[in-house]
C-alpha cells in the first residue's frame, strides 16, 4: 500500500514510518524537515506545509491512506479538512487522550482539577474530533492513545476500545510510540473504524 504520514519527523510520526516500511508499505514522509532527512529505502521524503493546501492534496493523492500527525494547537482544521477533500485519501488521525471518558462517563478534559498545561493542546485536540464528527465529508479516522503516549517497546500486546479510557489492571493507562503504531497501520491494512474514532492502550 501506498501511505502518505504527515508529520513524518515527529515522535509518533517516525515510528509510523518505521512500522509501515517494516511491513513493505511505500511511504510518503511528509514533513517542513523533510530535506533534512537520511534516504531510506521505502520512503520518499517531500517538504510541504499543511497551510498549503493544493500542494499537500496533490502529495498525499493517490496513495491507499494519509495519516496525520501533528500537533492539534495551532493547527488550522479547515485547511486539514481542504486537503482531505482534494486529496481524495482516507484520513487518519493521531489524536489526544483528554477527549476520552473515565469510568464514570466524564470527558477527562471537563474532570476536576485537570491540568491546563495540558488544555492548550488537549482542547484543540477535542475540538478537532468534534468537527470530524459533525462534518467530515470525507472517510476518517481519530485514533487517540492512552493517557501515558511516550517511547518504548514495541511488544505488539495492547488492547482496543471506543470512546473510554483503557487501564490496565495496575491502574495506569499508557501506550508506546512503537504499539500505537502497530493499532494504526492494522487499521490502514483491514479498516475496522472508518468515520469512527478508536483508542489504544495496555
Amino acid at each position: 500500500m501506498k501511505i502518505a504520514i504527515m508529520g513524518a519527523t515527529g515522535n509518533a510520526g517516525q515510528r509510523l514510518v518505521n512500522e509501515a516500511t517494516s511491513r513493505g508499505h511505500q511511504v510518503t514522509g511528509i514533513s517542513r524537515h523533510a530535506d533534512t532527512q537520511a534516504a531510506r529505502g521505502g520512503v520518499s521524503w517531500v517538504k510541504a506545509d499543511i497551510n498549503d493546501v493544493d500542494a499537500m492534496a496533490g502529495t498525499i493523492a493517490g496513495h491507499d491512506a494519509a495519516i496525520l500527525s501533528m500537533p492539534f494547537n495551532g493547527l488550522n482544521v479547515d485547511n486539514v479538512f481542504g486537503v482531505a477533500r482534494k486529496g481524495g485519501t482516507r484520513l487518519l488521525v493521531v489524536g489526544g487522550a483528554a477527549s476520552l471518558k473515565n469510568e464514570e462517563g466524564v470527558v477527562l478534559l471537563d474532570t476536576p482539577g485537570f491540568p491546563d498545561f495540558i488544555k492548550v493542546e488537549a482542547t484543540p485536540a477535542r475540538d478537532f474530533l468534534n468537527r470530524l464528527k459533525a462534518e467530515a465529508d470525507f472517510n476518517w479516522t481519530f485514533l487517540s492513545p492512552a493517557m501515558f503516549f511516550g517511547p518504548g517497546e514495541r511488544t505488539g500486546s495492547f488492547r482496543l476500545g471506543a470512546d473510554t479510557l483503557l487501564t490496565a489492571p495496575d491502574g495506569k493507562s499508557s501506550i508506546s510510540y512503537e504499539d500505537f503504531a502497530i493499532a494504526m497501520i492494522d487499521e490502514i491494512e483491514t479498516p475496522r473504524h472508518e468515520n469512527k474514532r478508536f483508542t489504544v492502550g495496555y
